[in-house]
């Protein structure tokens, strides 16, 4: 690639553009790094994992979402994977999931989350009422370093699938479980459709959809 301002023909350079790519095998431990350092203190983490062994939990938790996103191909990263967005896509719109990562959620999600595991399994089937029917990418997690925030990776990392739903026509949605996730989404063109409150009434929950062809500001 030749340096900005060289004679050289070659591909133009974006000076401050971040880079995203999808994610590959070898990210996975830095992805389930990023979810940990940045996730560790959200609401919904303190509400869906016990206080015993909570780091270590979400990190198990993290690398089991990581690795269902690259086996997909429904999850991307910043180049330095200090940002992550990992989405659950419509049926035949991505990868089927392998068989061993499928059994090591079924086996692990109730152990991690423990007594919590009620309470998260019937909030996600009150939640599924909520979400648009037919077609549409959900955003599994959304995380991005306390070191490389406010420098639009969040927005970054999320384009690829946005831009694919506006090519196929389906909506993306998201759970939100603090409005300052809902203010920011909104920049993206979500708007929340459903406010609810998890099935043991603890944790407040926004369901927010972007329509297809909601322009994108430039990141």
């Amino acid at each position: 690639m030749s340096e900005p301002g060289s004679s050289e023909t070659g591909p133009t350079v974006h000076i401050g553009v971040p880079v995203v790519r999808p994610a590959e095998p070898r990210d996975v431990p830095r992805i389930a790094a990023t979810l940990t350092v940045s996730l560790a203190e959200s609401r919904w983490v303190r509400w869906a994992l016990p206080v015993d062994g909570r780091t270590q939990r979400l990190t198990r938790l993290a690398e089991l979402d990581a690795h269902r996103g690259v086996t997909t191909g429904t999850a991307w990263v910043s180049e330095d994977v200090d940002a992550v967005a990992s989405w659950e896509a419509p049926e035949g719109a991505a990868a089927p999931l392998p068989p061993d990562v499928a059994t090591a959620l079924e086996r692990e999600l109730p152990r991690l989350h423990a007594d919590r595991a009620d309470a998260v399994a019937r909030t996600d089937a009150a939640l599924a009422a909520a979400l648009p029917d037919g077609p549409h990418w959900r955003l599994r997690a959304l995380a991005t370093r306390p070191r490389s925030r406010r420098r639009g990776l969040g927005g970054a990392v999320l384009e690829p699938a946005l831009r694919r739903c506006d090519d196929e026509g389906v909506p993306a949605v998201l759970v939100a479980p603090a409005w300052a996730v809902v203010r920011w989404a909104r920049a993206l063109g979500f708007e929340v459709t459903t406010a609810t409150r998890s099935a043991d009434g603890q944790l407040p929950l926004w369901v927010a959809v972007r329509q297809p062809g909601v322009p994108m500001p430039e990141v």
